[in-house]
């Protein structure tokens, strides 16, 4: 949707930027401005002021600067045409439509979101009401607090299936539009139309824009309702029916709040249902969220990483300790691997067994849920953990299946990058725990008997090398793996520039340290399934054996671990040369100590490796 420039500036214009701000943050008038503690990073001493006449907000701590549409995509985490909509309406302003047709279906949306606000009232005072006290009871001895009440809006449906009917035809509204807000059923019998919610306590759920779109309602105990007149078990809680306002599968109940806890820097936490939500709330975790009672989707997954402001996007999702709550976390696991991306991920936190964070909260305070999302797990040791846990794997098939199962998981993360880690990762964890590494005295054995020389492995490189050595080093490991065991320390502590060099190093330390005694056929075939086949095709080929006839395949076994080494030597000590160049010229326009100092242990290493 565009917004024209001309719309933004009426909206400018209608509202007061310190009314907007002052909603949201506490601010004192300071002559023409308005001063507060800076709601974008943390401050005892206010350094916010709020400008009515620049209609601008500035601080002089951390330099935040914006008019109310940065204030509400900032602070309140808002996509920007969000924010327009929200401030739109504070300022009774309708968002233009591109057609009649447009313009029309947000008319009759507008009637259904008032009509949903109507009928949340209708619940809120009607819990408050005397004869509801048992209800209001039943809330409050679960530990929640009339100002949590009153903040999620929690209410009380009448036991009467035409009370709320009548209450909101006096409003003007039509049986037809409580049935299309999910407000009213039809009747089979040919009567009115009635409740869907009877008789219990409700939880609104609310939209990103603070909007009312749909219910859940939980049944009070057997003991506090009416006794039944069949042998029917009404279920525990039932939510809302899909509607033309609500989409079971994008939604998350407490998003509101979540999304400002998030913008504020607190973890997002999945959890099962509302009262957990609101329960994580009271006990000061306001970062909680909840599925509409079904499993996390990838709709509501992506949702997730847009609340999260920052680089790193990874929500702590909240089960039981049982082994119901791991199958579910399973179910979660598989639907995020495909939409894994680079800093963006999920984390897990196990609670013990038969609890969930409205009982832990009740039974041992905040602190005791806090200190199990304090420490989660994260998704490739979870991963690890559900296919490894409890299992022996004391023959070559087992530790196959395993290793099988573990790589067809991963095969499903469609991102390239992320993939490849996963694989190197999990490479790792197979060769440590089914192939301990043989000890120093075996690797030091020639396949004769006899021991192999101990090469003294040359110093780490002082800096990043240019671009045809790592091209040299990598072809001579993959076309002779069996060097690998002498070089490896050299090879490890290597520092590729080029990033992609880099993570076919890894990837190559990974697949010898599983197997030392791969062939070079089965090594190259290993990495192109990782995703290596242009990278291998770059380095293996005459451009780069014509400067290292060492490295390609047809060269003397027995020379190449010697000739690989004073390569890597060689290739340092051109290195250090460059590096000693550069900093004399540092040194003497900076006039710095420092830079002399760095100077001077440069030239003892020169020194010590000519002696």
């Amino acid at each position: 949707m565009s917004i024209s420039p001309q719309f933004l500036d009426e909206i400018r214009n209608r509202l007061t930027l310190s009314e907007i701000v002052g909603r949201r943050v506490k601010l004192t008038r300071a002559g023409r401005e308005f001063k507060g503690c800076c709601p974008f990073h943390h401050e005892k001493t206010p350094s916010f002021t709020v400008n009515d006449e620049k209609a601008f907000y500035h601080c002089f701590g951390c330099g935040a600067h914006g008019d109310a549409l940065k204030f509400m995509t900032e602070h309140e985490n808002l996509p920007f045409i969000d924010a327009v909509k929200v401030l739109a309406g504070e300022a009774g302003l309708q968002v233009p439509e591109f057609s009649p047709e447009q313009a029309k279906k947000a008319k009759k949306q507008k009637d259904l979101y008032e009509l949903m606000d109507e009928a949340c009232r209708f619940f809120e005072n009607y819990l408050f009401e005397p004869r509801n006290r048992d209800a209001l009871s039943y809330i409050t001895d679960r530990g929640f607090s009339i100002e949590t009440i009153k903040t999620f809006r929690i209410g009380f449906s009448s036991e009467d299936g035409q009370e709320l009917r009548k209450f909101l035809e006096e409003r003007g509204y039509s049986s037809k539009e409580m049935i299309e807000a999910g407000l009213l059923k039809p009747s089979t019998r040919g009567t009115e139309p009635y409740a869907f919610f009877r008789g219990r306590v409700t939880f609104p759920v609310i939209d990103r824009r603070s909007r009312v779109v749909a219910f859940g309602g939980r049944i009070l105990p057997e003991h506090m309702r009416p006794p039944s007149r069949s042998d029917f078990t009404p279920p525990k809680y039932i939510n809302s029916s899909e509607t033309v306002l609500f989409h079971k599968g994008q939604m998350l109940y407490g998003e509101p709040q979540a999304r400002r806890a998030a913008a504020d820097g607190q973890k997002l936490l999945v959890v099962e249902g509302y009262m957990d939500v609101i329960a994580c709330a009271q006990a000061g975790i306001h970062g909680a969220l909840a599925p509409m009672g079904t499993a996390l989707t990838s709709e509501q997954i992506l949702a997730l990483w847009k609340m999260i402001p920052s680089d790193e996007k990874v929500p702590v999702l909240c089960f039981d300790g049982d082994n119901a709550g791991k199958r579910a976390a399973s179910r979660v696991a598989e639907n995020i691997l495909p939409l894994l991306e680079p800093g963006k991920s999920v984390a897990f936190a196990f609670l013990p067994e038969g609890e969930d964070p409205d009982s832990l909260v009740q039974k041992n305070g905040a602190g005791a849920l806090k200190r199990f999302l304090d420490k989660p797990m994260s998704l490739i040791e979870f991963i690890w953990q559900s296919q490894t846990q409890g299992r022996e794997f004391k023959t070559p098939e087992s530790r196959a299946g395993a290793q099988k199962i573990l790589f067809d998981i991963v095969d499903k993360i469609a991102n390239r990058d992320v993939q490849v880690h996963y694989r190197t990762l999990l490479k790792q964890k197979i060769s440590e725990t089914f192939f301990p590494r043989r000890n120093n005295d075996f690797n030091n054995r020639n396949k004769k008997g006899g021991r192999r020389p101990i090469l003294t492995p040359p110093r780490p490189p002082s800096a990043q090398i240019n671009t045809v050595v790592p091209k040299a080093i990598l072809a001579a490991i993959m076309n002779h793996p069996h060097i690998f065991e002498r070089a490896e320390e050299v090879f490890v502590g290597l520092q590729f520039k080029q990033h992609d060099y880099a993570r076919l190093r890894d990837a190559v330390v990974m697949e010898l340290s599983d197997d030392p005694e791969i062939s070079r056929d089965n090594l190259l075939e290993s990495l192109k399934k990782s995703g290596f086949s242009q990278e291998i095709g770059d380095i293996l080929n005459e451009s780069v054996y014509v400067h290292a006839s060492f490295s390609a395949p047809g060269a003397n076994e027995e020379e190449v671990t010697e000739k690989f080494l004073a390569y890597v030597n060689d290739a340092n000590g051109a290195e250090l040369e460059r590096e000693i160049k550069g900093r004399w010229k540092k040194a003497y326009l900076d006039s710095s100590e420092e830079e002399e100092t760095k100077l001077r242990h440069l030239i003892s290493m020169q020194t010590a490796e000519g002696a």
